[in-house]
């Protein structure tokens, strides 16, 4: 395989140099901002008193990974519209957030999705509660892995196919960074890292956006011309189906990864856990305008980076390199900036990834700690400083989990292992949160139907798809049981998720929730307890 280390080797030095600097002062100043106290909500929470534009950078922080940076450019550049079409369903997985479950999770939440269902069932909230745990253990490890995967994977661009040693080195240096961050930073130590990673990600996509534009005197046309004359199909570059096209199956796929992005975004645990982070519902609705707002124009400065890509290098090159069209944006640095812009790009990437995997591990260490150790085990009887140590020590279990999985998955395909965990939010996770909230008669044989079988239904057909086995990109090319012949099961496992919720509802005939619980949580949902 062609590397960018073919094209100059001073990058990646460059790069470790950046990439260390900015870790040294993210990880100080979050140490400084770190809870002093032994209180859960400073821990979970954090400082609720920050601006509505400091809230939505943290948000935006939290859930551009480095699929976005590298991943979505590369499907710009080798599939033209069709990965246009992919960053335009970012955005509007973000307006489902603001419109459907944002300011009724805040203001019935406290610090995990647990509280909000503990309130709606206070009677059966225990199994439910569990479930959930189970749920976002899956969903964070998962995308974890994809994290820490992918800090080889963009290894791999400079050195090519790295040691057993490397790849170990390299992975559990991003992991204990990690465990660092979020054991002994809790929620502000994250906040920090994801603000200084949303600033640079805005900063550096956009810079590099308005250069290619630059390049072609600012006149979009001629970028798209120039794209389309170098992707080799001409304008069908420019229309949908060259990805997504031909067979119903394909059409199919693309149905099924738009809505996992879009339906699952509003069930990431991380972005539930940073929803309830501001203090009041009017912080938080200007807080998700501005990430709705930062997320659109980096969503827009990679699609010009991914048609910049193929204008100036080609299609044939950026294949020849990397065929999943992950080295685009590097490539691309490389063409206008050389070596030190190239660094500047491959550093933002390794923070994109350090910076998710602290929230997502942040996430999972909560809902152990609270909802299953707190609340379950300790029937709400643990002390505050109980439950803090098992959240950090949480953390650390999580950290070490990822770094292993990640080790033995190292050459998974990232956006595979994401896209399945936003299938499993949308299957699971989602419908709960939808009948919570608004469907009166909702029971906990609902939910617990709803979360097992969403979740359930999202592996086992994920297992049995070409994802697994029967297809050259396969974790087992060699072997053939994919009789799912989707890649994401979304389309199929979202709305059983939502059925099987309903269906056990219906069903229940065990003794109903107090109607004055129900009550009591509507008016909270409505008009909140602070507001």
């Amino acid at each position: 395989m062609v590397t960018i280390a073919a094209i100059d080797d001073s990058s990646l030095q460059l790069t470790f140099v950046l990439f260390l600097t900015v870790v040294v002062i993210t990880l100080f100043t979050a140490l400084l901002t770190a809870p002093q106290r032994d209180e859960i909500s400073e821990f979970y929470l954090g400082n609720r008193t920050m601006s509505p534009l400091r809230n939505g950078l943290a948000m935006c922080g939290d859930y551009l990974s480095a699929a976005t940076l590298l991943g979505s450019t590369g499907l710009v550049a080798l599939t033209g519209y069709d990965g246009l079409m992919y960053l335009g369903g970012t955005t509007v997985a973000w307006m489902m957030v603001l419109l459907l479950i944002a300011e009724p999770l805040q203001r019935t939440g406290r610090f995990t999705l647990g509280d909000t269902v503990a309130l709606r069932l206070p009677r059966q909230q225990r199994p439910v509660r569990v479930a959930l745990a189970v749920c976002i253990l899956a969903i964070t490890t998962l995308y974890l892995v994809a994290q820490l995967v992918g800090s080889v994977a963009l290894l791999t661009q400079f050195t090519g196919a790295p040691s057993a040693t490397t790849r170990t080195l390299c992975v559990a240096v991003i992991g204990t960074f990690v465990i660092l961050y979020a054991s002994l930073g809790g929620m502000p130590g994250a906040t920090v890292i994801q603000i200084i990673k949303a600033v640079m990600l805005i900063v550096g996509v956009l810079f590099t956006a308005g250069w290619v534009l630059h390049r072609f005197d600012w006149n979009p046309n001629a970028l798209l011309a120039r794209a389309a004359d170098r992707s080799g199909t001409g304008l069908d570059f420019l229309e949908p189906g060259l990805r997504y096209g031909g067979t119903v199956s394909n059409k199919l796929d693309f149905l099924s990864l738009e809505l996992a992005i879009v339906l699952g975004l509003a069930a990431l645990p991380h972005v539930l856990m940073r929803l309830l982070a501001p203090r009041s519902s009017s912080v938080l609705r200007r807080s998700v305008v501005w990430a709705i707002g930062l997320v659109g124009a980096v969503c827009f400065g990679a699609g010009i980076l991914g048609l910049g890509a193929t204008a100036l290098l080609g299609r044939d090159a950026i294949e020849s390199t990397d065929r999943t069209g992950n080295a685009s944006v590097l490539l691309l640095a490389h063409e206008l900036g050389g070596s030190v812009l190239t660094a500047l790009l491959t550093c933002l990437a390794y923070l994109t990834l350090l910076a998710v995997a602290v929230g997502l591990t942040l996430a999972a260490a909560s809902s152990l700690a609270h909802d299953l150790y707190g609340e379950v085990i300790r029937k709400g009887r643990a002390s505050e400083t109980e439950e803090l140590t098992v959240a950090r020590l949480s953390g650390a279990v999580i950290g070490i989990l990822g770094i292993l999985l990640a080790l033995v998955a190292w050459g998974a395909n990232t956006a595979t292992l994401a896209f399945l965990a936003f299938a499993i939010a949308a299957s699971a996770i989602l419908p709960t949160i939808i009948y919570t909230l608004f469907w009166r008669r909702f029971t906990a044989k609902g939910a617990l139907l709803s979360l097992y079988g969403g979740l359930l239904s999202s592996v086992l057909l994920a297992v049995f798809s070409p994802v697994v086995s029967s297809a050259p990109a396969s974790f087992y090319p060699e072997a053939d049981f994919a009789w799912f012949p989707l890649q994401n099961p979304g389309i199929v496992s979202i709305p059983l998720g939502f059925l099987l919720g309903w269906l056990g509802t219906v069903l229940d005939k065990g003794p109903a929730e107090d109607s004055t619980a129900h009550e009591e949580f509507e008016v909270r949902m409505l008009v909140g307890a602070d507001d």
